[in-house]
Formats: C-alpha cells, structure tokens, sequence
C-alpha cells in the first residue's frame, strides 16, 4: 500500500538553516522508516544554500543561468518568457528562477547541485535517524503540449529515478520493449498533492516503494534530463522555423555565388 503525507512544524527556511535536522525533528509521527521517500520541495533546498537574489536582478540572473534559449514569447502587455535550457540542463520557464514563496523583492535559483543536496539530505538523515531512507528534491515545471504545471524531480539521492519495466510483459503477455516509467517524477508529482502551493508544508514523505531505495551512489535525477542528440525537440516552432528560413536563404546565397 503506497501512502503520502506532509510534514508539519517545518517554519521559514533561511540561509545556513540545517535542513536535516529541520526534516528531523518534524518527521516524528509517524517516525520514519527503512524505504521511505522523503519528497523536498527545492524552495526550501535553495533558501538553506543562500540561493537568494534581490528581485530586481532577476532578468540578469536568468541570462546567467541559461545555457540555450528554446524559445521566447513577447505577450500583448509586453512581458517576454523564455523558455531556456539552465546549466543544470533542464529545460524550463526562466531557467527555474522564481518568485514565489519567497521573501518580499527576492526571488530564488535553483540549488547549484540537487542530486548532491539530495544525497547530503539523505546521509544526513539517515547518520542522524538509524534508518535507510532516499529523498527527492523537486521543482514546478511546465509541459510541452499540455497546459497547467507538475512537480518533477530535480535532484535525487539514494533512490532509482526509473522503474526499468524493458523485457517483462504486459497484462496480455505481450512483451514491453520501452517501457521506463520515470517513478521519481511521478512521487514528485503525487506529494505535491498533499504538500500544495500555499500550505507551507514542503516536505512529503512516500511509504510503500522501499523497492526504489538504494545507495547513495544511485544516478541522480540528472539522469533524467534527456541528451541533447535525442532531443526531438530542441527548439521552439517559432525558432526552428527561423533557423531553417536563415539557413535557407544562406543556402541559396552561395548557390548563387557559385
């Protein structure tokens, strides 16, 4: 039986607050146990680390954490999103800086390493509580093709991002050639249920996967980002059209050179 719930207790996260003894203290009923999933929201992952800017620098701090514009799109009011690939090699709305649940005129980036703040929150719990635990760091993201947001995983320590199903088969026998269901994201996703946007409880805890927990050597969720020469989708409509026009008209410019 797979079961979910938040912590309470958990109060303002600033910079140099000790968040293994935050989480801790505050999963004592029920305590946890050997195979729990600790779900942590990188808001509170951020704050501890000091990744806080002043907001008016935040235009400037997403140019500086893009690695690669996807695309970009100017409203009517004349706000412009881009959609970018941050050095973490995610790809998402302002390279993940944002604005929400943070102290007035701040805004916060993304930790520098999740994977390795999940694995410090992992050996850190589990030297301090006596028990085998994995913990996820996870993030609000947008999809492509589909409106509306889901929490995914960002970093992850001692827990297997995939549920690697290749080679078993289906309810009808047949076998399953590509099936890899990306089970971080989808424990993201499910605590983001019970943690919500404005309750103030960023910490979920998973019972019932301990088969997903395992060493801290374990790949991290960088694993999950895609590499750039399987990417299908590199750009956006707009830019992919654009590049293809440019390099068109470059073609034809040396053809008639010739």
């Amino acid at each position: 039986m797979l079961q979910i719930w938040a912590l309470d207790g958990i109060g303002e996260i600033t910079p140099g607050t000790d968040l293994v003894t935050v989480i801790a203290d505050a999963a004592v009923s029920p305590a946890l146990e050997d195979g729990d999933i600790l779900v942590v929201t990188s808001k509170i992952v951020s704050k501890a680390e000091g990744r806080i800017i002043r907001a008016d620098d935040r235009e400037d701090a997403i140019t500086a954490e893009t690695v690669r514009v996807v695309a970009s799109r100017t409203s009517e009011s004349g706000h412009t999103t881009r959609i970018v690939e941050s050095r973490l090699g995610i790809v998402a709305a302002a390279a993940g800086v944002d604005a929400s649940n943070t102290p007035d005129g701040t805004v916060l980036l993304l930790p520098v390493d999740p994977d390795a703040s999940a694995r410090a929150l992992a050996a850190g719990l589990r030297a301090r509580l006596g028990v085998e635990v994995g913990v996820i760091v996870s993030d609000t993201l947008g999809r492509a093709w589909r409106e509306g947001q889901t929490d995914a995983a960002i970093g992850a320590g001692g827990v297997r991002v995939f549920e690697d199903l290749r080679g078993q088969t289906d309810a009808e026998g047949r076998p399953l050639v590509v099936t890899m269901p990306c089970v971080a994201d989808e424990l993201a996703s499910a605590t983001d249920l019970v943690k919500g946007k404005a309750a103030r409880r960023p910490v979920a805890v998973v019972r019932g996967r301990a088969d997903l927990v395992g060493g801290l050597d374990l790949p991290g969720a960088r694993s999950i980002v895609r590499p750039g020469d399987r990417d299908m989708f590199r750009l956006g409509a707009d830019e992919a059209w654009a590049e293809g026009f440019a390099a068109g008209e470059a073609s034809a410019g040396s053809s008639t050179r010739d």
